[in-house]
């Protein structure tokens, strides 16, 4: 891939596709496609061939996708396993349509069984039940490793996969409705500070960037009430992290190279608990936080097993504790303020 090749970052307004673009033009790449919801619909298959016959893109990261968290994944079953398989069936036959030289697709560490040997290696791979609570978009992102590996068999082409573990950074999605772990914590704990400092204009305008606060969340000034035990463990990547390893690979590295698929993770892991506690810290709540045991923990335990993508020359830079603080530091910029105050 060099710096001047056409590359088409599908989802980019997302939090990995923003990344990749971000990580990209820093490292002098210049010739980017995008395209918004509005200008293509990736479930639409002509449109979607429409758009790679004339564009011509050479390289393609496909971060388009259907994300949320547990509630999102639990309630919206249909729409997860129909929208994530008709993007990566879209873009993955109109890449290989078009001559695209290399794909990248993003995939996502619930591909794993729920109880597979920790930490999680690539051969682990349908060797057991998946959790149930987001079953369909595993399925959907299973599905996608399975059409890379196939097209690569039967027509020759290159499109590698990688297995990110749980991901944030700039552009996630706070939406307490559909988001995942980290955000969902974020936010509440913000929102909750915002109430203890009676700041209604700042909450206001808080729900006009990120959206509405459920009904079923009260906002209370003195404490925080969080779904589960807050017992299962959890990696987390920050997103800078996984874009630069993904670069790398579309770089140096084909899919005879690779495998099937790569992990891509932090490492390490670390209980729910203790995450929302330093968030808590991070964010200046000091009120209580209690667990509702009666909402779904989701998997126990998720850590990848990164040995392979080590062995490629590449490693995770961006500690637990200082992505949050960057993480936070772009969510109040987001909302106007200043990130002044972060510890």
């Amino acid at each position: 891939m060099k710096h001047d090749s056409k590359i088409y970052v599908a989802g980019h307004i997302g939090l990995v596709g923003s990344s990749l673009i971000r990580n990209l033009r820093k490292q002098g790449f210049s010739n980017i496609v995008t395209r918004s919801l509005k200008e293509l619909d990736l479930t639409r298959q002509a449109d979607t061939e429409a758009f790679f016959d004339s564009e011509k893109p050479e390289y393609v990261f496909l971060a388009a996708a259907k994300v949320g968290g547990i509630h999102a994944n639990n309630t919206y079953k249909a729409q997860f396993i129909y929208d994530n398989i008709i993007i990566a069936s879209n873009v993955i036959n109109s890449a290989h349509r078009s001559g695209v030289k290399k794909l990248l697709n993003l995939g996502s560490s619930c591909i794993y069984p729920r109880s597979a040997p920790q930490p999680l290696e690539e051969e682990y791979l349908l060797t057991g039940p998946l959790e149930q609570t987001n079953e369909p978009y595993a399925v959907a992102k299973i599905a996608a490793i399975k059409m890379c590996r196939y097209y690569n068999e039967e027509y020759g082409t290159d499109f590698v996969s990688v297995m990110p573990t749980n991901l944030y950074g700039p552009n996630d999605n706070f939406n307490l409705e559909t988001s995942h772990v980290l955000p969902a914590l974020l936010r509440k704990f913000h929102l909750a500070k915002l109430t203890s400092e009676g700041n209604q204009d700042q909450i206001k305008k808080d729900i006009e960037i990120f959206g509405k606060i459920p009904e079923d969340l009260p906002l209370n000034k003195d404490k925080v009430l969080l779904w589960g035990t807050g017992s299962p463990l959890r990696e987390f990547l920050y997103s800078d992290d996984l874009a630069e390893a993904c670069i790398m690979i579309m770089r140096k590295y084909s899919a005879k190279d690779i495998g099937e698929f790569v992990n891509i993770g932090a490492g390490k892991d670390i209980p729910i608990k203790e995450i929302a506690e330093i968030i808590a810290k991070i964010v200046g709540f000091s009120g209580d936080i209690s667990w509702d045991a009666s909402k779904p923990d989701g998997t126990p335990k998720k850590l990848m097993d990164i040995s392979r993508i080590k062995k490629l020359g590449w490693q995770p830079k961006i500690d637990i504790k200082t992505g949050l603080k960057k993480y936070y530091g772009w969510y109040l910029e987001k909302s106007g303020l200043k990130p002044n105050h972060i510890e």
